[in-house]
């Protein structure tokens, strides 16, 4: 009742009118039946454009992190996901992960349409990054239609970091479904997942103009936040000038020569000279006396 309520009367009516979205392909979307849409991902904001754009009802596999919020204001974004047809992904792979796409299988198994973003995270720059193969398990694992969806001024509209969005159109692309049937059969092969993962991201790169990068956007933003760590800290201008200078010793402790006095460096104090040699050591040896011979 609530996403109904925020698509057709609250939320809906407002965006269309503020953001004026443009739509191509809405018919490759079937109008019954489960399908998998697999967007490119520029903003937060993806998440909300497209469910209101699409007919039917969007159910999308979100981050996790929006769901374990502490405080009032985390509770409350968890309960407006859960509210708005958002299921936790957890990304830190191994079981966690295969327990997301389990409940995205649930959701498919029921006829709904489901949305996921490859590359698992907002792209840092704009540009389309490596999708990772939890897509494919899913669409090898049920065998249902996947149909690429191309986000177009949606990191104009509301940048990452940006809490108010900023008024400009925005468009939508919906290419034909892609059909991996003859891949029946070979569902656990690696090889045959990021095969499929990278034809998806050939056509999400084809529809949306990005450029490619093959790398995964996670392991940018992790480059990212250490660069920019790394440069908050303090630079002390002079710390090569302290190294690189000479220690004198305390102002006294050298003794002034007298005038016309030689001080020869090196040579040992009178008071050093009247020391004793230590028990155990050597003792110099006198130099020979060489004889003239006659």
């Amino acid at each position: 009742m609530f996403y109904w309520v925020m698509k057709r009367i609250v939320v809906g009516p407002i965006l269309k009118l503020l953001f004026r979205p443009w739509v191509k392909g809405l018919d490759n979307i079937p109008a019954d039946g489960p399908a998998v849409l697999v967007s490119n991902h520029l903003s937060f904001s993806d998440s909300i454009f497209l469910p209101v754009m699409v007919p039917r009802p969007v159910i999308f596999l979100a981050k996790s992190e929006y769901f374990t919020g502490k405080g009032i204001k985390g509770r409350l974004t968890a309960q407006f996901f859960k509210l708005s047809n958002q299921l936790p992904m957890d990304r830190s792979g191994g079981a966690a992960s295969s327990s997301s796409l389990s409940a995205g299988m649930s959701i498919l198994a029921e006829g709904g349409l489901l949305g996921i973003y490859p590359e698992g995270t907002r792209s840092p720059d704009g540009r389309l990054y490596r999708g990772k193969t939890g897509v494919a398990k899913l669409v090898l694992a049920t065998g249902v239609p996947v149909i690429p969806v191309a986000m177009i001024g949606t990191d104009k509209v509301q940048p990452i970091g940006r809490k108010i969005p900023n008024i400009r159109r925005i468009g939508i692309i919906i290419g034909e479904p892609l059909d991996f049937s003859r891949y029946d059969g070979l569902a656990d092969d690696r090889f045959v997942q990021r095969s499929v993962t990278d034809e998806i991201m050939y056509e999400l790169m084809r529809l949306s103009g990005q450029e490619y990068v093959d790398a995964y956007a996670s392991g940018v933003k992790e480059r990212l936040a250490a660069s920019k760590a790394a440069s908050k800290k303090p630079v002390d201008p002079d710390a090569d000038s302290r190294r690189a200078a000479v220690r004198l010793p305390p102002a006294g402790s050298i003794p002034t020569p007298a005038p016309g006095e030689v001080t020869q460096i090196g040579s040992r104090t009178p008071e050093e000279q009247g020391r004793s040699t230590p028990t155990g050591a050597p003792k110099p040896r006198r130099p020979r006396k060489l004889h003239n011979r006659k």
